[in-house]
């Protein structure tokens, strides 16, 4: 048909219309899976998988496994297949999950703000003797992973982790995962309110419960009533930091819509104070708006801070109001900013009841089995039967007499657990890497460990604080972005044009202090090999150019591209 003054559309060839599924929102009613990982869990809840795997799977072996349990459903227990050996970089984006699994897992223990008792911590040492080849890493978000797991082993391990009152329950998975709350909550002689009470509301309540088993995607949340801001608060989808309302006292400032990964984004205040007993209730409210608004069409957009960025905090207060809590809540101020220039409760620090805390720091993280048990054991010889971690990957002793302080100092350092670190080791994280991670593609523990010893003998006298984060992919489990250097692992190329891990770098990332991204220089990569030069290169123009008082990360933000270079 030609086209006529009277029929325009008759020029243009007619589109199929197909109809809109949007973004698949329980709440405007798309219910129908639009990915692999929705239609997992609407056939079947993450939790039930509990029963196969110690019925089934435990009894008939790894290859017995369903796919949609091995990559999927036991993360709800905190179980991920681990890497197998030997296969580099490279191949990572390229091989087809099956070919990079290990038949063996990756158990995260689940540390709810980061509280261990020494006989649990004891517990989780015998384990990683006896089940894990010794392996045992303190994580950025207070847990303790484990490597080497058969699936035959874990009924046994549940056993002996849940008798001490752990689990790894929702370690992992789209569910709500650990709570990390302040490593000295109750106890610290600043602390403007004590958070612990919710936490373990929280985890009473929701954690195991199938109201919110089935979220789009992990949801992270930290609660901290420390001035120090010691808990990430900005890269969380929820959380709660301690401040004082003028008229209603102490409480906490909600935050939502943090994350970082590969669209990384700080969270923003809802201007909102809550009481300590309404803390669960909001929890559950924002949990609820995830739930049901969030966007569960597209992985890479699953994540609660799409939903803050698109609504902004003004609806999203709104509709938690209206739709959930059924109740305004009191408006209220913002936290000050941290009261300290390191945030990690490193060192030797009083405790309210007049007794002392003392923190101290492993290399990224890595320790060991041996390692935990004997932490356990110091820590009872010198009286205290409580420990914490922290979101740096360090760890501290509770309740110390003062006159056992520098003896517990001293048995720490034979561990090679220093409460005295150099700000390299006390500022240097790295994930799990290529040696067990499945989505790595360089290596990052030992890189890590090697560069801290190499700082330490080329710039003894360095002594501002400063954080080093290594992160072996994209996906930024070791908080890139807000490090004074973060390094994000990827192949590049050396001097003779060979392929080699290396690092792209981020200068001057920051929390709490004038939180913000870290800025990449245009084309700066540098090779694992050529990490020391580099770092020592910029440390040292930092120390030449500073004015006085200048942060990394300030100074970064101004310098030259040659500088940085």
């Amino acid at each position: 048909m030609a086209a006529t003054p009277q029929n325009p559309a008759a020029a243009t060839p007619r589109r199929k219309v197909s109809r809109h599924r949007g973004e698949g929102q329980w709440a405007a009613g798309h219910h129908t899976p639009l990915n692999g990982n929705e239609q997992f869990k609407k056939d079947d809840d993450g939790l039930n998988v509990r029963t196969r795997i110690e019925t089934i799977y435990s009894k008939r072996g790894f290859d017995s496994i369903d796919p949609n349990d091995l990559r999927g459903r036991m993360r709800w227990w905190g179980l991920y297949t681990q890497r197998k050996p030997g296969i580099d970089g490279g191949k990572t984006a390229i091989l087809e999950p099956e070919e990079l699994d290990d038949k063996y897992f990756m158990l995260r223990v689940r540390i709810d703000g980061g509280r261990l008792t020494t006989r649990q911590l004891r517990v989780i040492g015998e384990i990683s003797q006896e089940f894990a080849r010794g392996s045992a890493d303190v994580t950025d978000r207070q847990n303790i992973q484990l490597h080497w797991i058969r699936i035959e082993d874990v009924p046994e391990i549940w056993n002996r982790l849940e008798a001490v009152g752990l689990s790894t329950t929702e370690a992992c998975g789209d569910t709500p995962r650990v709570i990390i709350g302040s490593p000295v909550a109750g106890i610290a002689e600043d602390e403007i309110i004590d958070g612990t009470w919710a936490i373990d509301e929280i985890h009473e309540r929701y954690i195991g419960s199938k109201e919110f088993s089935n979220l789009p995607r992990k949801f992270k949340t930290a609660i901290s009533g420390s001035p120090l801001l010691d808990v990430v608060h900005e890269i969380n989808d929820i959380a709660f930091v301690g401040v004082e309302h003028p008229d209603h006292g102490p409480g906490f400032d909600v935050w939502v819509g943090g994350g970082l990964s590969t669209n990384p984004k700080l969270g923003v205040r809802l201007g909102a104070w809550v009481p300590l007993d309404e803390v669960p209730d909001v929890w559950a409210g924002v949990v609820g708006i995830f739930r049901d608004w969030g966007y569960r069409r597209l992985r890479t957009r699953a994540r609660l801070k799409f939903l803050v960025a698109d609504w902004g905090p003004e609806k999203f207060r709104q509709v938690l109001e209206d739709d959930y809590l059924k109740r305004k809540l009191v408006d209220g101020p913002a936290p000050a900013e941290p009261s300290g220039r390191w945030r990690d409760h490193v060192g030797v620090h009083r405790q309210k009841d007049g007794r002392f805390y003392v923190g101290f720091a492993p290399r990224v993280g890595r320790v060991d089995g041996t390692t935990l048990t004997k932490i356990a054991e110091v820590a009872e010889a010198h009286g205290s039967g409580r420990v914490r971690t922290t979101v740096e990957q360090k760890m501290i002793i509770l309740d110390v007499e003062e006159a056992q302080v520098e003896p517990l100092v001293e048995a720490l350092a034979a561990l090679d657990l220093t409460a005295k670190p150099s700000p390299f080791r006390r500022g240097t994280m790295a994930c799990t890497g290529i040696e067990y991670c499945k989505l790595a593609i360089v290596e990052t523990k030992q890189r890590g460990a090697t560069l801290i010893d190499e700082l330490e003998r080329r710039i003894p006298e360095f002594d501002e604080p400063l954080t080093i984060n290594i992160n072996g992919c994209p996906n930024a489990c070791a908080r890139i972005q807000v490090a004074d250097i973060g390094l994000k692992g990827q192949l590049v190329l050396n001097d003779q044009g060979e392929q080699v891990e290396g690092y792209q770098v981020h200068l001057g990332g920051a929390l709490g202090l004038e939180a913000g991204f870290g800025r990449k220089v245009r084309g700066l990569k540098v090779t694992a090999e050529e990490l020391p030069d580099y770092v020592e290169r910029v440390l040292k123009r930092f120390q030449a150019e500073r004015e006085d008082g200048e942060r990394f990360a300030a100074w970064a933000s101004r310098a030259g591209e040659e500088a940085l270079s």
